[in-house]
């Protein structure tokens, strides 16, 4: 099953926006690649953060923490996945 155009496009403007780590805590830009959130099972193309190689799979328990593999830490530090998407949609939404 291959990416529809409406994913592709939902997930270029995800990384547009640059690690949301990055912004939320140190309040710089820094470049982002896509993780998938994964839920019930399910892997969305459209529930996805942008984050940067060090906080995305880096792979550090201590700042910058990687989401990959040290979730529970990943989300002490920074907030769980869908808060962290939550803010995502609304800064793509311009209300942040």
């Amino acid at each position: 099953m291959g990416i529809s155009m409406a994913e592709a496009n939902h997930m270029a403007e995800v990384v547009e926006l640059g690690c949301i780590v990055c912004t939320k805590v140190h309040g710089v830009t820094s470049p982002a690649e896509i993780h998938h959130i994964v839920g019930d099972g399910k892997r969305s193309h459209f529930k996805v953060l942008p984050l940067c190689f060090h906080h995305h799979r880096g792979g550090k328990d201590e700042e910058p923490i990687s989401r990959h593999p040290y979730k529970a830490r990943f989300v002490e530090a920074y907030g769980t996945e869908q808060d962290l998407l939550n803010e995502v949609l609304q800064l793509m939404k311009g209300d942040a």
